[in-house]
């Protein structure tokens, strides 16, 4: 009976401690992976995620779809949203992925070294990983260099019939109105999108990319775009694309005063996050020289660790003024952006 009794204990004991090892394995295992909701659709970004992992042992479940619909499904998902991180490619939805309380504080002196204070919330609760330049991509054959100067000089009547814009439902148009807002006042903002509206070549449409190639088809001299997208045209395997790059010349406004508008892709940590610590990891190493030169050379994009080397393109278009302004205006500002462009009929050219 006695024997019987303690090879039962033992068992017990033997099948406690199998269960203990399995779940201890198991959260090992789950330790080692992280889900990253990202809008950013880039081939640059899975070679450094492949190179994370490599380097880290840790898998990333990456999750694709835009800012607007990766927040919502953050939202409907609640706490047991399987998110560990969050990617925009626009400041301004990181602000509203904040204000929304998707969004948590990361205490990390890496960041805090080698992301600049206005390229970062200003509780640590997102980082912006990589910078595009908002600039004017002038017709070489028709406009001079010296002819342009600032953002607001665009209204003036010799440019009219002769700008090439993207809608207003454009998020890097909407950030760009949101930061003259910022730097002058709602009515100057106004002013400016009224102004820009009636100088339009055409009724807005079309990516970055359809701006320039528009130039190269005549339809107008001037295309507001970001940095990057030339950087694509230039290097496309498309003949029409490489000749629209090349047909324009590149200008950093506002060089004699605020700097011209940058804004950037950026990453937080998402407030359920599972695995916290290697979602703090995964973000340290976006940000660390390796991959910020990557996103430099591959994707066309300005680095944000101030230590990390442009690409030789990028140094050909030279050195620029950057606006300073602290970027989670970009998102407080977006509604009165909207308004503005709602008021001024932005996308109803020639109606």
């Amino acid at each position: 009976m006695i024997k019987k009794l303690l090879l039962l204990v033992f068992a017990s004991l033997l099948i406690a401690s199998c269960t203990t090892s399995e779940q201890s394995n198991d959260s090992t295992s789950k330790d080692k992976e992280i889900t990253l909701y990202t809008h950013r659709h880039y081939d640059t970004d899975k070679e450094i995620i492949a190179k994370f992992e490599k380097d880290t042992g840790i898998k990333v479940n990456v999750v694709k779809a835009n800012a607007d619909e990766l927040i919502q499904k953050m939202e409907s998902e609640g706490a047991q949203s399987p998110a560990d991180l969050l990617i925009s490619v626009d400041a301004g939805r990181l602000v509203r992925a904040k204000e929304k309380g998707l969004l948590q504080a990361t205490d990390s002196e890496v960041l805090k070294k080698t992301v600049p204070e206005n390229l970062r919330d200003a509780d640590n609760q997102w980082f912006a990983l990589t910078k595009r330049a908002r600039i004017i991509a002038y017709d070489k054959e028709k406009v001079k260099a010296e002819d342009l100067s600032t953002y607001e000089a665009l209204t003036d009547e010799k440019w009219k019939g002769k700008i090439l814009i993207r809608p207003s439902s454009n998020i890097y148009n909407q950030s760009l109105l949101a930061s003259i807002i910022a730097n002058t006042d709602k009515e100057k903002a106004k002013t400016w999108a009224e102004g820009i509206t009636k100088n339009m070549a055409r009724t807005p449409k079309g990516n970055d990319r359809d701006q320039v190639k528009a130039v190269l088809a005549g339809e107008g001299e001037l295309a507001i775009i970001n940095t990057y997208y030339l950087g694509k045209l230039l290097n496309s395997e498309d003949e029409n694309e490489v000749k629209a790059g090349k047909s324009v010349s590149i200008f950093f406004p506002n060089q004699d005063d605020r700097g011209t508008h940058i804004n950037v892709s950026g990453i937080g940590i998402a407030k359920n996050a599972p695995n916290r610590e290697a979602a703090v990891k995964f973000i340290e190493y976006l940000a660390g020289i390796e991959a910020q030169e990557k996103f430099a050379e591959a994707n066309y994009e300005y680095p944000v660790n101030p230590e990390a080397k442009v690409s030789e393109l990028l140094k050909s278009w030279g050195e620029f003024k950057e606006d300073k302004l602290a970027l989670t205006k970009l998102g407080e500002l977006n509604k009165d952006a909207v308004i503005i462009f709602d008021e001024v009929k932005w996308d109803k050219k020639g109606e």
